[in-house]
């Protein structure tokens, strides 16, 4: 009897993370890299890259801000040139802008939506431009949030909102157009998760008790909590989902 955990299995998939520094890319690089994967982690702090690349198997580093389309260009076509094709992509690099709409500065506004929306679809179209090429086609997986869905107020991040919302949509979109060419895209939407860029709430006692009292499971979560559906949506275990967005949020948006 063959081994129902197999189609969890990432042998000979090659495996594109943006944001792989720290947090939820860093996770999913080391994720990815023991069940089999080659993964291509890439982000702007060249140091933490290469460390990753020391500690696991068959990790390559390559620098890339997405925000820049020629890296973005770069950082695809160097994959192709080591390794002939590309099986996955892990849409996660992101920032943030923690300020009232009112107060925010039009150019950081800009520069949100171009590192959260427009670097997601340049990158998945750089990428699907191989996987429809390729037999076994392809997974995008674009890290979204709950604040694709509701408002984040107090907690004020409009860029970020509306970047978040519009890559939700924009998955939808882009599975539809690119289901026939056997490449499936899903977001996943995290909620409060432990990282460097909840670090600084999440330590403060008010910020704290804020999400306590409003995720059902009174907890951040952990980034080792978001494994589960970022590995389904990107390997074989996923073969028949698309255009989806799974919320891992403690039951933040059920409220």
């Amino acid at each position: 009897m063959n081994d129902p955990l197999n189609v969890f299995r990432l042998d000979g998939k090659i495996a594109l993370v943006t944001g792989a520094s720290s947090g939820i890319g860093a996770q999913t690089v080391k994720l990815f890299s023991s069940l089999g994967a080659k993964v291509i982690a890439a982000a702007r702090r060249e140091d933490r890259l290469q460390d990753l690349a020391n500690q696991y198997p068959d990790v390559m580093a390559v620098r890339c801000d997405v925000g820049v389309e020629a890296d973005c260009k770069n950082l695809v076509d160097t994959i192709i040139n080591e390794y002939g094709k590309i099986d996955i992509l892990i849409n996660n690099a992101g920032i943030s802008d923690p300020i009232p709409a009112l107060e925010e500065d039009l150019d950081l506004f800009k520069r949100v939506i171009q590192i959260d929306l427009i670097s997601c679809f340049h990158l998945a179209q750089l990428c699907a431009q191989h996987m429809e090429t390729q037999e076994s086609g392809g997974a995008i997986v674009n890290v979204a949030s709950i604040h694709g869905f509701v408002g984040s107020s107090p907690n004020n991040q409009p860029g970020y909102t509306a970047a978040k919302g519009g890559l939700i949509n924009l998955t939808r979109e882009l599975a539809l157009e690119w289901a026939r060419h056997g490449i499936r895209v899903n977001a996943i939407a995290p909620g409060y998760i432990t990282t460097e860029l909840t670090d600084e709430m999440i330590a403060g006692e008010s910020g704290r008790k804020w999400i306590e009292r409003n995720t059902p499971m009174r907890r951040p979560g952990e980034v080792t909590e978001l494994d589960g559906a970022m590995l389904l949506l990107a390997s074989d275990a996923g073969s028949y989902i698309t255009g989806e967005t799974i919320a891992i949020d403690g039951g933040w948006l059920a409220r």
